[in-house]
Order: C-alpha cells, then sequence, then structure tokens
C-alpha cells in the first residue's frame, strides 16, 4: 500500500507535487506555532482565545510567500542536498523574524521566546519531510535497480556514485578497490572490499554489474582487472578515459561498454618528439585517404605537431567531410591551413597539380582498399586502386620533389593469399625501387596489422552481434590476428617515417597475436552472458546465452597473419619499431610487371593476373578460385 502511494505521488506532474509541499508546508507551519506555544505555555489552553491565532493569518501567507521567492519550491526533492537545508534554514529564520515584528507591532498575545522555539521545531518538520520524502525515493527505487559494484573508490568512484545516486539504474552495493587503505572503511556510507570479496559480493546481493572507474588507470592494468573479472560472468561496463572527460567529450556517468584495447592493448610507449615533428612541423603534409580509420587518425596526430599546411586527400565526399569539419574545430592552437581535396589517387594530372600547387613536403599515402573478400570480388579495380594509384602518386611525388613519402603498408603483404595482400606488396616494391633511384624522395614503408575499431573490424560487429542475442559468428576455431590501437598505430608511422633514409621496410611490434574465438568469448562474458559453441548438430541452447558459429574462412582468408617475409629484423631507436630487410624488384623488371598487369586488367584476364602476381616476387599464393563477381558471370569461369 505504501509503495502504491509513493508511486502515485511520485508520479504526478510538477505543478500537482508543489501544490502539495504548498499544503503541507501550510500545516507544519501552524503545527510548528502551536508546539512552540504548547511548550512555552505548558497546555493547550492558549487555543481556546482567538487573538493567539492571528499570528497564523499573517504569518502563513507571508512565509508560503517568501519559501517560493527563495526557490524552496522549484527544488526537486529526490536531488536536494545541503544547499536545500541553507534554504529551508533560511527561510525559517525570516519566518520567526516576522512572527516576532507581527507580535510586537501589532501587540498580539505571543511571548517573545515563541518563535525562536518555532524556528527550530518548523526547520526540523518542513527539512526533515523532505528529506524524509527523498530517503523513501531512493529506498523504493533501489528495489527496483541492479545492484553492482564500483571498481575504484578514488575521486572517479565518488562521483560516479554521486552520479548513480541521481539515476534510475544502479543501485551501488559496495566499492572495490586494490589499494589497502581502502580496505575496511567507508566511502560516502558505501563499504569498500578488496577484490578477494568479489565473488561472495556477487552472490550476497545479486550483483548484476561491475563498473570501473579508473580513468586514469594504465591499459595494462585495466586489462588485468578485467581478466581477473571475467569469470564471474556480471556485465563489466566503465566510465569514459580521462582525456574524454577531461575535454568535456563525456561525463563521468556515460557508462560504456568494455573498449577493445582494455581487452587487448599496452601501454603505449612515450613518444619521441623530434621524431613526431620531424617531418611535419612548419611543412606541407598530404594524407591519402584522409578520411579513412588509419588516415583520419594520421590528420590528428600530424594537426597536433603544427604542420603550415595539412592536404586532406580523400576520394569520398562524406568522409572527406567528416574529417575535415572535425579537424576545423580541434586546430586551436597551431591555426593550420586545413585543405580538402575531393579526388582520386589514380587521377594522375590531379595528384600532379595538387603536389605542385601546395608545394608538398611529407606524403602519408594510406589510401587503398583493405577488405579482402571485397577486392577478391571486385579483383581489378583492387588492383587499379592500390598497384596503379600507388605509382601514380609515387610518380607525382618524384616530379614535384616531395621530401619524404610513407607507405602505409599491411601484415596482409606478407606471403598473401589474397588479391589485397598481393597489392599491398606490389606497392612496396614500387616503392623500394624508387627509393633506389632517388637522392631527393625518401621513400619508406610501415607494415603493422589490425587496428582495433577500424570500420569493418571484427570487434564492433561481435558487438552488434551480442547486442541483438546472437549468434557470434567466428570463420574458424584456429584463426588469430595481431592488434593494435589506431592512435598508437598512427603514432608509430609517423615516428617510422621519420626514421626513414630511403627504402626501409618498417615493422610495427604488434604484440601477441589474438585467437578471435578467445576474443569472442571474453566480450560476451563481459556482458554478463555465457558464451557456448553449439555442436554439429546445431543443439538446444542448454548451456550458454549467445552461440558461436563458425562460419568457415572467407575468400583469400589465412589463418594467421605475419610480419616479416625474412629473418631477424633490425632493431631502431624505437622499442616497438622494427626495420626489415626484404627482397625488391629491379627497376626494369618492376617496369615491366606494371605494364603486362595494366594490359591484363584493360582485357580483364583474371587468370594472367593471377599468374603475374605470383610471378612477380610478391609471394602471392593464392587458396580460392578466383572470386571476382564480374568474372563469375561472363562465362570465362
Amino acid at each position: 500500500m505504501i509503495n502504491k502511494f509513493l508511486t502515485f505521488l511520485f508520479g504526478l506532474n510538477r505543478w500537482a507535487k508543489r501544490s502539495i509541499q504548498v499544503a503541507v508546508d501550510v500545516f507544519l507551519i501552524t503545527f510548528s506555532y502551536l508546539l512552540a506555544m504548547m511548550l512555552r505555555l505548558d497546555g493547550i489552553w492558549f487555543a481556546a482565545y482567538a487573538d493567539r491565532w492571528t499570528i497564523l493569518l499573517l504569518i502563513i501567507p507571508a512565509s508560503i510567500f517568501l519559501f517560493a521567492r527563495i526557490g524552496l519550491y522549484r527544488a526537486v526533492i529526490r536531488y536536494i542536498g545541503g544547499q536545500a537545508l541553507l534554504t529551508i534554514g533560511t527561510g525559517i529564520l525570516v519566518s520567526a523574524a516576522m512572527m516576532l515584528l507581527f507580535s510586537q507591532l501589532l501587540n498580539l498575545p505571543v511571548p517573545r521566546s515563541v518563535p525562536a522555539i518555532y524556528a527550530f521545531i518548523a526547520f526540523f518538520l518542513i527539512g526533515g519531510v523532505r528529506f524524509l520524502l527523498r530517503a523513501l525515493y531512493f529506498q523504493q527505487r533501489a528495489k527496483l535497480n541492479d545492484n553492482v559494484l564500483i571498481y575504484g573508490a578514488g575521486e572517479s568512484g565518488r562521483q560516479l556514485l554521486n552520479a548513480l545516486k541521481q539515476g534510475a539504474e544502479f543501485q551501488p552495493v559496495a566499492f572495490i578497490d586494490d589499494a589497502k587503505e581502502f580496505r575496511g572503511v567507508e566511502v560516502a556510507g558505501i563499504p569498500v572490499f578488496g577484490p578477494d570479496k568479489i565473488g561472495s559480493l556477487i552472490e550476497k546481493y545479486g550483483i548484476k554489474a561491475i563498473l570501473l572507474a579508473l580513468p586514469s588507470a594504465p591499459v595494462s592494468a585495466r586489462k588485468a582487472i578485467i581478466t581477473r573479472l571475467e569469470p564471474f560472468e556480471v556485465q563489466v561496463r566503465t566510465i569514459p578515459g580521462m582525456r574524454d572527460l577531461v575535454s568535456g567529450k563525456a561525463e563521468i556517468a556515460d557508462l560504456q561498454t568494455v573498449k577493445p584495447e582494455d581487452l587487448l592493448g599496452r601501454d603505449p610507449v612515450p613518444p619521441n618528439q623530434d621524431l613526431l615533428s620531424a617531418n611535419i612541423k612548419d611543412k606541407t603534409v598530404l594524407v591519402s585517404g584522409a578520411g579513412g580509420s588509419i588516415g583520419s587518425e594520421l590528420c590528428r596526430q600530424i594537426l597536433s605537431q603544427c604542420p603550415k599546411q595539412l592536404v586532406l586527400l580523400e576520394v569520398s565526399e562524406y568522409a572527406l567531410y567528416r574529417i575535415h569539419d572535425e579537424l576545423e574545430a580541434n586546430d586551436r592552437n597551431c591555426n593550420v591551413e586545413i585543405l580538402p581535396v575531393l579526388g582520386s589517387v589514380q587521377n594522375e594530372k590531379r595528384i600532379k597539380a595538387i603536389l605542385e600547387r601546395f608545394k608538398v613536403d611529407t606524403i602519408y599515402h594510406a589510401a587503398a582498399y583493405k577488405h579482402v573478400p571485397l577486392v577478391e570480388q571486385n579483383v581489378v579495380e583492387g588492383i587499379r586502386n592500390n598497384i596503379f594509384g600507388t605509382d601514380t602518386i609515387v610518380r607525382a611525388a618524384l616530379a614535384a620533389r616531395v621530401s619524404s613519402f610513407i607507405l602505409i603498408s599491411t601484415d596482409k603483404a606478407v606471403r598473401p593469399t589474397n588479391i589485397m595482400g598481393a597489392t599491398k606488396r606490389v606497392t612496396e616494391l614500387i616503392c623500394q625501387a624508387h627509393a633506389s633511384q632517388s637522392n631527393r624522395t625518401r621513400f619508406s614503408m610501415v607494415r603493422f596489422g589490425n587496428v582495433l575499431g577500424s570500420s569493418g573490424s571484427v570487434i564492433p560487429r561481435f558487438q552488434r552481434q551480442i547486442d541483438s542475442g546472437g549468434p557470434v559468428t567466428v570463420t574458424h576455431p584456429e584463426i588469430n590476428r595481431f592488434f593494435m590501437t589506431i592512435p598508437e598505430a598512427a603514432q608509430l608511422v609517423i615516428q617510422a617515417g621519420a626514421m626513414a633514409k630511403g627504402g626501409e621496410v618498417f615493422v610495427l611490434d604488434m604484440g601477441e597475436p589474438v585467437k578471435i574465438v578467445d576474443l569472442a568469448q571474453r566480450m560476451i562474458r563481459l556482458q554478463g552472458l555465457k558464451p557456448y559453441i553449439a555442436d554439429g548438430n546445431n543443439a538446444v541452447k542448454k548451456d550458454g546465452d549467445i552461440e558461436i558459429v563458425f562460419t568457415g574462412l572467407r575468400i583469400g582468408e589465412k589463418l594467421y597473419e605475419e610480419l616479416l617475409i625474412g629473418e631477424n629484423p633490425t632493431p631502431t631507436s624505437h622499442e616497438r619499431i622494427m626495420c626489415a630487410q626484404e627482397r625488391s624488384l629491379p627497376s626494369a623488371e618492376l617496369e615491366q610487371f606494371l605494364k603486362d598487369l595494366f594490359d591484363a586488367c584493360a582485357a580483364y584476364d583474371l587468370p594472367k593476373i593471377r599468374t603475374l602476381l605470383q610471378n612477380a616476387n610478391t609471394g602471392y599464393q593464392p587458396q580460392d578460385e578466383i572470386g571476382d563477381v564480374i568474372w563469375l558471370q561472363s562465362g570465362d569461369a
């Protein structure tokens, strides 16, 4: 019955609630006056005399008007705090002062001590009723909310606790903290426990989620904590990182699912500032593919190094608009001239005009078709964009006497089994060949694996599948990949390019490869769900919540990726950048290969294209039949 009444009361509109507050305050003012008179006069006998009531006819409207003016009725009861007590106290003191003033001016029979007694009683009742309702509101809401633990009892944890108290989703019951000095104490009335108590707390309180309040913790520490929480099969959510909190992009209450870097990442190595700025500061820098995953992050990092001009070359109008708009908004320190240029790297005249007109000093060439199955299904366009587009911009760079040219390559260029990987290996060969002949332009290549959160990345796809109830699709139980965060990759690319003397293939240290099925299972568990792999007969869901289905390797896909063709890479001055010694093609042989490949593309001769790629020192060994969608419909397949 009480719960129903409270639900009805809290569900009223604001004007109804204010009307009830006014009515209650009228009653409490009257009661406070009567009680003050009873205490002062030792009885209720005074109530029989009308002149003893006159003061209320003056005090009640004056006090209600005063309460309204100072904002007491604008305050939302469930949000009131210490400031509300000050407001109530001020209003009651003024009300008591008016009682004394009116009684003296009008010669009313009210003892001079009564206003003081009245003030004490009214403050206790009027303030107490509001805080009682606030407590009842949170008590009622707590029965409906999910009980949660907050991991981290520091300042961020306390801010998160305060934010959650104002919401209607989670009910914090305890803090968890690794620091021993927090053990056995209470923070804002919530007890703090060590990590060894997580299991018992989950069982005791029916914990639904653990909220990480560790925005400034190193990635390695967060990863260790998440690994510790994974077996409990409760949802793990986290507040935004300190960078987003400080910049104002996010608030402490903006809880998120665990980020990919928290699952797979490692602590970044502090960058070498001299290397970061060497090819950029006060120079004109061009990024091709500026709107892509890597290209856009390169632009962000480049902008922070204060180039003279930043040229954004992009074939997609929307991608160019998006990155240009973002960079314009974020360029607050350097006043860089940011130039958005629509165009394809295959357009020779336009590329030459861009490089000559803007007098470009440094090029980061990130423009490429990168999705393995799509390039496998669109072979000729993949070759034209990746290989001939690179050849075009390389020759234009030489003609424009560009100082540095950095090619963004991929681990799929190592012993490729697909067209995309083969095209990227050819782009490396193009840069290597021109590097051996150019004294003006320094060519270098930077090779790395998958980046977290890029377009087409497996992690966003897994998250969407988990959110929709599954199944989560993995191509093969043994497939694994290298992963790196986009910011780390871009930062290392810039530093590697600054080390180049000409012709180097730099390889980024990607850490240990990650088994994709293990990644899927971790993501499911951290949502508080249990993964299971159905047997060959598609067994019913009886031992888990989200099914993992193996769909088979996609066309052109490898089980394992590699970063090196040769052996024994040479270390550099940066601990996460190595220099590989890779085979190259003589210039004359490369020129003939490119001519033959161009003719084969013009004739749409897919078998010949495959043969040429295999014979060009690329290491290309296809494992599937030709998958080009036009070829398959042509009758030649």
